[in-house]
């Protein structure tokens, strides 16, 4: 019945659009790529993550394993939730692991203490971190429900402006993506700020200097 109804109203759409004249062409005269260097993007992006209060380790690629380590004793996370795909090197010792697999129910995630997920990409300009349920990512549920988010984001995974980070999603347009700009907050009219009503109260994230 529902595709039935989808279809009829995009039939509708069809023939009311059937004469409409052709769309001017879109004229793309903003900048798309930021010309800065790696470390540069990287830097500023750090920067714009604490503005939005979220926790920032730069950190060698050897020393990842440590630093998820040591925030999950800062947090006090016992029960972390974790992709099923996320590298065993990532899971502490000493935590308690839940892989969403099979998929977790909410009231799972819901009484966790934290979920560690990778990203798609970051962007610099505006401190988003975008996730499309790739590699290390899991559902999108999963960075929504615990209370918090430990994010590892690989300084490869950083572009300088919005432009890049969306011509990224392109080879993947159904995706749902989630973008994630610091921990989760909002304000009532008297400009009171509530954190973690929408997602995570916490957001601590790992940038990654790669080698090679």
């Amino acid at each position: 019945m529902a595709d039935l109804a989808k279809e009829t109203i995009l039939a509708r759409i069809r023939m009311a659009l059937a004469d409409a004249p052709e769309p001017a062409a879109v004229v793309r005269a903003y900048r798309q790529h930021d010309e800065r260097e790696s470390v540069d993007i990287v830097a500023e992006f750090g920067d714009r993550l604490r503005d939005y209060k979220a926790h920032v380790d730069h950190i060698d690629e050897a020393a990842l394993p440590g630093a998820i380590a040591a925030a999950c004793t800062l947090y006090g996370i016992q029960r972390l939730v974790a992709p099923a795909d996320a590298p065993a090197l990532w899971i502490p010792p000493q935590v308690e692991l839940l892989r969403d697999d099979p998929p977790l129910a909410n009231e799972q995630l819901d009484a966790s203490d934290g979920v560690l997920t990778g990203c798609a990409f970051a962007i610099s300009q505006t401190g988003t971190i975008a996730l499309n349920g790739g590699a290390c990512q899991g559902r999108r549920t999963l960075s929504l429900v615990p209370d918090r988010h430990l994010c590892v984001v690989s300084a490869e995974q950083v572009v300088g402006i919005v432009p890049e980070g969306i011509a990224r999603l392109l080879g993947e347009p159904t995706h749902p993506v989630t973008f994630i700009s610091g921990p989760s907050a909002t304000s009532d009219i008297e400009l009171s700020r509530v954190e973690g009503v929408h997602g995570p109260r916490t957001l601590h994230v790992f940038l990654v200097r790669t080698t090679h």
